[in-house]
C-alpha cells in the first residue's frame, strides 16, 4: 500500500513554521515513516508533484509569483493546510498593507538595489499581502507564530489517520 504524501511550501514568511516542523524532533521520524515527503524547502525537489495528499503552506501571499504558486499547489493537493499565522491571517507580511505597495518597495529597497532589479529581477508585488484563504480554498488552519511543534505533530498525525483534530487543543493565535 502506498503511503500518503506530504509537501511543505514556504511563501512570504520567516521559515519559523518550518523550523517548528523540524522541532518535532524524534516525532518527525514517526511522521516520515507513515508519509512520503515529496516536496519541501528542506529537500531538493524543484517541481511540485501531482496528487499530493497533504500540503503545509507557510507564509502570506505577497507577490504575483506567490499567488500563482499557491493556485498550482491547490490544484495538485487534496488537503491544503495554512501553516502559521502568516498563512492564516497575513500576520507580519501584511504589516506593509497600510503603506501601499509602492511606498513599501521604496523604503525596503535602496536605489542601488532597484537599479539592479530594473530589468525584472524584483518579483511583482501584489497591492496587499494576504492570507492563503483570500486566494484559494484552505482545508485546515494551524495558527501560531510559529505553531508549537507538538501542535504540528498531533494535527498532522490526526489528519493522516483520517480524523479532524481540533487545533485549539495545542495552539492559539500568536503562540
Amino acid at each position: 500500500m502506498n503511503k500518503p504524501t506530504l509537501a511543505t511550501l514556504w511563501l512570504d514568511g520567516c521559515s519559523g513554521c518550518h523550523m517548528s516542523f523540524l522541532d518535532t524532533d524524534e516525532n518527525i521520524l514517526e511522521i516520515l515513516n507513515i508519509i512520503d515527503l515529496v516536496y519541501s524547502p528542506i529537500i531538493d525537489i524543484k517541481e511540485f508533484p501531482q496528487n499530493v495528499d497533504f500540503t503545509l503552506v507557510e507564509g502570506a501571499v505577497n507577490t504575483v509569483e506567490d499567488a500563482q504558486k499557491i493556485e498550482e499547489v491547490r490544484r495538485k493537493t487534496k488537503t491544503l493546510i495554512a501553516f502559521g499565522d502568516c498563512a492564516v491571517t497575513g500576520n507580519v507580511p501584511s504589516l506593509r498593507n497600510p503603506f501601499g505597495k509602492e511606498d513599501t518597495i521604496k523604503v525596503a529597497y535602496s536605489d542601488e538595489i532597484m537599479n539592479f532589479f530594473k530589468d525584472g529581477g524584483l518579483p511583482e508585488h501584489l497591492p496587499k499581502a494576504i492570507p492563503l484563504n483570500k486566494v484559494v480554498e484552505v482545508d485546515y488552519f494551524i495558527p501560531g507564530c510559529p505553531p508549537p511543534a507538538n501542535a504540528i505533530y498531533n494535527i498532522l498525525k490526526g489528519l493522516i489517520s483520517g480524523s479532524v483534530p481540533v487545533a485549539t487543543e495545542w495552539t492559539r493565535f500568536g503562540r
